[in-house]
């Protein structure tokens, strides 16, 4: 697993090299929650998936990802919120060889 950089603002868009993919996230926040869109090559993979702690943010497999994201509260049991991103909200990507037998 690797924790992926954010910042603690309401929106943000990087890129990011995650299993030899070229990966655009853009993370921004919404009054019903974080939402995130993942993009390969400039190819949308999803897009306005809401994030939630410990929920996984991809998926499936035939999305054509390798590996899968998911949020973690360093502090609870909370869903992110965009101040605490970074530091108590923490992006974890999943590398596809630590996914369970037939996920992402």
């Amino acid at each position: 697993m690797q924790l992926v950089p954010l910042d603690a603002v309401p929106s943000q868009r990087f890129t990011i090299s995650l299993s030899n993919q070229a990966c655009q996230i853009e993370l921004y926040q919404k009054v019903q929650g974080l939402f995130m869109n993942v993009s390969v090559n400039d190819e949308l993979i999803i897009g306005g998936v809401i994030c939630l702690n410990q929920v996984r943010i991809v998926r499936d497999l035939y999305l054509g990802f390798l590996g899968d994201f998911f949020f973690n509260d360093s502090q609870g049991s909370s869903d992110p919120y965009y101040t605490g991103l970074g530091s108590r909200f923490q992006l974890v990507y999943v590398p596809p060889e630590e996914l369970p037998e037939g996920v992402g």
